[in-house]
């Protein structure tokens, strides 16, 4: 396939996944109300948790509220509850006509997935609407930590579909893929810092954290959004983000190549 057809096919699969978002209206009604109820109790949390006191670690309560309420928005988005196609394409037999086609499974499953990101945008625009009408939002210190942390959330969601992905190619040796998918889901949560930023994490805690490529996901561009990651190191994290991709992206052809060998086909 030519370059101008893989791109047009890549586009078609991206196209479908933003469809299977859309096309279910019920399920963008409740994933809306349940992000509006959950900004606003991390809003209610961490106002309460400070209580009128004074900046902890050298964060106030505005920025705190903040990371909190975009962090949520940011990992809504990230982490759909169906995050991946693949484990259901193996389980019906789906997975032998992808297998056909000119464009690589995997980027067809990138392709989709980014689709799916791209139709849950909706959602983390509403929660974030809600943080500001709540006063929860604030504007970032500059133009430059502006873009950059624009970059950086793009650099987090590359980070996070590889991780979905990889972690979506378990279904090639279980069917069984519900309890990994929940412990990744709430792993991936509180690793990547959207449940408790890395600041307030313990040293010992951080300093594993920070070894691992989650908190490259939301972390990073929020922290560098409000200004508490600036400089220098702001850089580097971005930077950070680059080498997860590479790592994650070898990994992940790394993981392909076994599971190619596992493929099972059920059903029709």
């Amino acid at each position: 396939m030519s370059h101008v057809g893989t791109l047009r096919a890549f586009r078609g699969m991206t196209r479908a996944g933003t469809r299977s978002v859309l096309i279910y209206r019920g399920d963008l009604i409740t994933g809306a109300a349940t992000l509006v109820i959950q900004v606003a109790l991390a809003i209610a949390v961490w106002r309460i948790v400070y209580g009128g006191r004074g900046p902890v670690d050298g964060v106030d309560v505005k920025t705190a509220v903040a990371y909190a309420a975009i962090a949520a928005c940011l990992q809504s988005v990230l982490l759909p509850w169906q995050f991946s196609s693949l484990p259901m394409r193996i389980r019906n037999g789906q997975i032998a006509t992808d297998l056909t086609r000119p464009l690589g499974l995997i980027w067809q499953i990138l392709g989709q997935n980014l689709g799916v990101l791209l139709g849950r945008l909706p959602l983390g625009a509403i929660g974030l609407a809600v943080a500001a009408v709540l006063g929860a939002l604030t504007l970032p210190p500059g133009w430059g930590a502006g873009l950059l942390a624009l970059v950086a959330t793009v650099g987090g969601a590359l980070v996070a579909m590889l991780c979905n992905l990889i972690v979506s190619m378990v279904t090639f040796w279980t069917f069984e893929v519900g309890g990994p998918l929940i412990v990744y889901r709430f792993g991936s949560a509180f690793l990547s810092g959207s449940l408790i930023p890395l600041w307030f994490m313990p040293g010992w805690l951080r300093a594993s954290v920070e070894w691992l490529p989650f908190q490259a996901q939301v972390y990073t561009p929020v922290s560098i959004y409000l200004g508490q990651t600036r400089g220098g190191e702001a850089l580097a994290l971005v930077g950070v983000q680059l080498v997860w991709v590479v790592v994650l992206a070898f990994l992940l052809e790394l993981v392909w190549r076994r599971a190619r060998h596992k493929v099972v086909v059920q059903g029709g």
